[in-house]
């Protein structure tokens, strides 16, 4: 099944902050994810999440790059075989769960 990528237009910024390196690593994990992303349970790439402390974020997925401090957190539109990257931000303290919480909500 070919999966078409999307980025949220915060995405999209948060990937214009990243330096040039950071942005590299993003992109090459986000391009391997695409070939099957999937949540870890059906074969897949990504880490599922569902309800972190007061944000519920079921249905959406997670990658981690470790190396770096980044999560990138990203849903399936299954009907239309997209995979939409929500947000990329730093692992620290639930950071990138609160804001794609946030951006959920608007």
């Amino acid at each position: 099944m070919n999966w078409i990528l999307s980025y949220s237009k915060n995405a999209a910024d948060d990937l214009k902050t990243l330096d040039n390196s950071q942005r590299i690593q993003v992109l090459k994990s986000v391009s391997k994810a695409l070939m099957n992303p999937l949540p870890q349970n059906e074969g897949g790439y990504g880490n599922p999440l569902g309800n972190k402390r007061s944000n519920n974020l079921t249905g959406c997925l997670k990658l981690k790059l470790k190396k770096l401090g980044l999560r990138i957190v990203y849903r399936l539109k299954r009907d239309q075989n997209i995979m939409e990257v929500l947000a990329i931000s730093a692992r620290d303290d639930e950071e990138v769960y609160n804001i794609v919480s946030s951006r959920l909500k608007n």
